[in-house]
């Protein structure tokens, strides 16, 4: 994608558009991809026809210590790969170049000593959804809107794991640190 010449477009926010087709506020977004696959693929297709070159899965919430918040946490394998092949559906049928990148946000914890997040656990948790992306589809793990060093980490770390190339966004605040007070410069680092 990277050698083909023009802009890469990536997609918009697969949260904000499941919630204009009727997803709840507080919901699991990820369940839809079980319960509501036709409304799933139709944004991502949305997406495609507008020219999105990379299309992210509907996984940011997809690995365990989110989904235990939902009683979900013994299907990330599975709604995991069924993101994936939502994507991956869309994105095969597009007539052009399109990258399904697997999305993975936060785990929602802190790391020790702040939390009980260890990095060994963190690992464990982004790989059994990574793996999950992997198996679906995914050509990219899109690690995204991180906030911490060690979680940035654990989630490379697992992409590795698994056999997956990976790529990472941070957010960053109005102050330009990560909410756990990491700057751009240090980030790159």
């Amino acid at each position: 994608l990277l050698a083909t010449p023009g802009a890469i477009l990536a997609d918009g926010a697969m949260g904000s558009a499941l919630m204009a087709q009727g997803l709840e506020l507080g919901a699991a977004p990820e369940l839809w991809n079980v319960t509501h696959p036709e409304r799933v693929g139709a944004v991502h297709a949305g997406y495609a026809a507008a020219g999105s070159r990379i299309i992210l899965t509907n996984s940011f919430g997809g690995n365990a210590r989110r989904l235990m918040l939902h009683g979900m946490q013994d299907r990330v394998r599975e709604i995991n790969r069924l993101a994936a092949q939502h994507a991956r559906s869309v994105a095969d049928k597009a007539g052009r170049p399109v990258v399904v990148a697997g999305s993975v946000g936060r785990t929602g914890d802190l790391f020790e000593p702040l939390g009980v997040l260890t990095e060994a656990m963190a690992i464990e948790v982004f790989e059994e959804q990574i793996r999950g992306l992997k198996e679906g589809g995914a050509d990219v793990a899109w690690i995204e809107t991180m906030s911490s060093l060690e979680e940035i980490g654990a989630a490379a770390m697992a992409a590795a794991n698994v056999g997956l190339p990976y790529t990472f966004t941070a957010r960053f605040d109005t102050a330009g640190r990560t909410i756990m007070g990491i700057t751009p410069a240090a980030l790159v680092e």
